[in-house]
């Protein structure tokens, strides 16, 4: 008897991994972190949020070694998984759609945690225009999206620059030392800066179709 094996014939994904996983298949094993690890590290981003406004509390004024460095976890973790995912070709359009979630949900946590924590009104105009941007740009994101020009708003490299000196100056601020709350400090209005530049950058190039 001949057996024909069709698309719809064909076992899920997850069984297949799973009889990897069964035989103790190396490459199965692999081929499923691979698939896997970069969504486990956005979902870490998403989950660390709790822990590190717990951790900031319960540390108060003093020093914030765990929050810190909990924080510096995630950074590390929102270049990686983005990189994995495009390197390994197992890009995912949940994965898609909660990388910037997460990158947006934690910085604005982080944000507002330090503006009550400073009570410094430069700190606290910096964020609030990082914040009103993130808000801006993913609301242009979104309106591009369902004209099927998406693309014309993608990320840029003064984007990705915006995004790593916003983790670094965040990190700088949540650590809480001397020197670092001064260089914390200039690097947020430094990113606040490339924020805006970031933003204009993205409506000029969204601008065909927002002058229609």
């Amino acid at each position: 008897m001949l057996l024909l094996v069709t698309p719809s014939s064909r076992p899920p994904s997850h069984w297949v991994f799973r009889e990897a996983l069964l035989l103790n298949n190396e490459s199965g094993v692999v081929l499923y972190l691979k698939r896997q690890l970069p969504m486990w590290l956005t979902w870490f981003r998403i989950i660390a949020i709790p822990a590190f406004i717990l951790f900031f509390w319960l540390e108060g004024s003093g020093e914030r070694w765990w929050t810190a460095g909990l924080f510096t976890i995630a950074a590390i973790t929102d270049m990686l998984d983005g990189w994995l995912a495009r390197k390994w070709q197992v890009q995912s359009a949940l994965g898609a759609f909660l990388d910037p979630v997460a990158d947006k949900l934690m910085v604005s946590a982080a944000l507002l945690l330090l503006v009550q924590a400073l009570d410094n009104s430069w700190v606290t105009l910096a964020a609030l225009i990082i914040i009103m941007r993130e808000i801006s740009v993913s609301a242009l994101r979104e309106w591009m999206a369902e004209l099927q020009a998406r693309a014309a708003v993608a990320v840029s490299w003064m984007g990705k620059l915006k995004t790593f000196m916003q983790l670094v100056a965040i990190g700088m601020l949540t650590w809480n030392l001397s020197w670092s709350l001064v260089v914390g400090e200039w690097l947020l209005y430094f990113a606040a800066i490339l924020t805006v530049w970031s933003m204009v950058q993205y409506l000029r190039a969204a601008w065909p179709w927002l002058a229609k």
